[in-house]
């Protein structure tokens, strides 16, 4: 009898194996990043899809650049929020996760990711915003081979050129040019801190729909950068502790027509 449930059980555990290796991209598309720039992301087709559902035209505006067209502040808000080991793990901040884990189970919600660049750039080019046990296992495949093929700069390089910064805008030149009127090459600390602020919900955190949000974003990743050592900042004033994470709950509205100015912005 236990033979027969160590098989059975060893059975599942091998189809399921199979299940999420059925849903993996190819290694050579991973190697391919190496040199060549991805066209639409999983993340894009997404969007679209959740576009025509709702009887919206799908828009996307991107405008790639590479990394020395980018401002350092920006990357410099854009590690210390999301990822300040990044240059010192393999893809993967075991460490963060647990206590993202913590964290979500002392709020009874996914309350707080624990993501890395690595992680959150392949969720966007391979995969979709769906939380599920499965992808985040396939995320994992794929980050390990991510991170053995290419290289950290090109890795955030292709980063900042593929995330989502608001409804239909990718990449930080877009956002740049969208939310500042000016490229990515030329964003102060403040502006900069507010682009990486907007990274954990784009769509909601973003200073035309929600400038009150937008501001606390800003500014919590003010905090973070001063406590890194990026920019000089009197940390005295705002408290020993960052700001909390926006993790707005409520619906996401987003006007009829993208072009139009929303009531309310700034």
């Amino acid at each position: 009898m236990l033979r027969k449930a160590l098989l059975l059980l060893a059975g599942c555990g091998f189809a399921f194996g199979l299940y999420v290796a059925a849903g993996l991209p190819a290694r050579g598309q991973v190697r391919d990043l190496v040199r060549t720039n991805p066209g639409k992301t999983g993340i894009m087709r997404q969007r679209e899809g959740e576009a025509r559902a709702a009887k919206r035209k799908p828009r996307l505006d991107q405008v790639w650049v590479p990394i020395s067209r980018i401002s350092r502040h920006l990357i410099h808000a854009v590690i210390a929020s999301e990822d300040q080991k990044f240059f010192g793990h393999e893809g993967v901040d075991w460490e963060a996760i647990q206590a993202s884990i913590e964290k979500d189970i002392e709020k009874r919600r996914f309350a707080v990711g624990g993501s890395t660049i690595s992680q959150q750039l392949v969720k966007n080019l391979f995969f979709s915003t769906e939380k599920s046990l499965v992808r985040k296992l396939r995320e994992v495949v794929v980050v390990r081979w991510l991170e053995q093929d290419v290289s950290k700069k090109r890795i955030l390089e292709l980063y900042l050129n593929v995330i989502e910064w608001g409804d239909s805008v990718y990449g930080c030149e877009a956002a740049a040019r969208r939310h500042h009127g000016k490229s990515a090459a030329d964003l102060t600390p403040a502006e900069a801190a507010g682009l990486a602020g907007m990274i954990p919900n784009p769509r909601r955190i973003d200073p035309r729909l929600s400038p009150d949000r937008y501001a606390r974003a800003q500014k919590r990743v003010l905090w973070l950068m001063a406590r890194a050592g990026y920019i000089e900042r009197d940390l005295g004033s705002m408290g020993a502790e960052p700001p909390p994470v926006e993790i707005p709950a409520e619906p996401l509205e987003i006007p009829a027509d993208p072009e139009a100015e929303p009531g309310g912005g700034p």
